[in-house]
């Protein structure tokens, strides 16, 4: 049987729970829906499920994709229902489907993202960071794990794909933008803290990041 794909949003206090966490709280809610996936072979199987673009913690999300193996409980038009009926407040499956782009195909990302300031500074700060994002160049360090110092530089600009709104009102600034989804990615994040750091000037006291569309290299939605 092919493989098959839920997608699936995660809000609210949900946004904290951990990748690994995420992967065990969906392979827990298969077993109490009394769902049957399918297993890696080998003298110690574990549920095969995997997210293609895990969610880095704290973000909300409208378009998470999860592939695993459907065997037995469920069909894909019935099983939203019997996972949402014991998935936790804030993680809902909103379809499944059959099969799926190959994970190599997933290549943009659009984020939704709210700055606020520690005054109202919104109009200042649109400014600021349209002129970051109009160069050539912008290098940022971020942390890195493979990195012998523990952090490495990235140059943010080419992975910025397009700035589709910036709207500026009193303390609050809003973005939204097509980023670059893997090999390599952007974490907001990352650009979030070169900005910070480019502009002390700016205080902010709030930040929240929403993944609203997964896009394939052709910019239609993935699937």
């Amino acid at each position: 049987m092919a493989d098959q794909r839920i997608l699936f949003s995660k809000s609210g206090t949900a946004r904290y729970i951990s990748h690994l966490d995420l992967m065990h709280t969906m392979e827990r809610a298969f077993l109490r829906a009394g769902i049957t996936i399918r297993h890696t072979a080998g003298f110690h199987p574990h549920p095969y499920v995997s997210i293609p673009l895990p969610l880095p913690l704290g973000f909300s999300s409208q378009c998470e994709v999860m592939e695993f193996g459907l065997e037995a409980g469920s069909t894909v038009e019935a099983l939203p229902e019997q996972m949402n009926k014991v998935l936790p407040e804030g993680i809902r499956v909103l379809t499944c489907y059959e099969g799926g782009q190959a994970f190599k195909k997933l290549t943009y990302v659009r984020y939704d993202i709210t700055l606020e300031f520690d005054g109202p500074l919104a109009e200042a700060a649109e400014t600021a960071l349209r002129a970051l994002l109009s160069r050539e160049s912008f290098v940022v360090q971020k942390r890195s794990k493979k990195a012998r110092s523990g952090f490495t530089e990235v140059d943010i600009i080419p992975l910025v794909n397009a700035v589709e709104e910036v709207r500026a009102e009193g303390d609050t600034l809003r973005l939204t933008l097509l980023l670059s989804a893997q090999n390599p990615g952007l974490n907001p994040d990352v650009l979030i803290q070169g900005f910070r750091g480019e502009h002390p000037e700016l205080p902010m006291v709030y930040t929240a990041c929403h993944r609203r569309e997964i896009l394939d290299d052709k910019k239609n939605v993935y699937r």
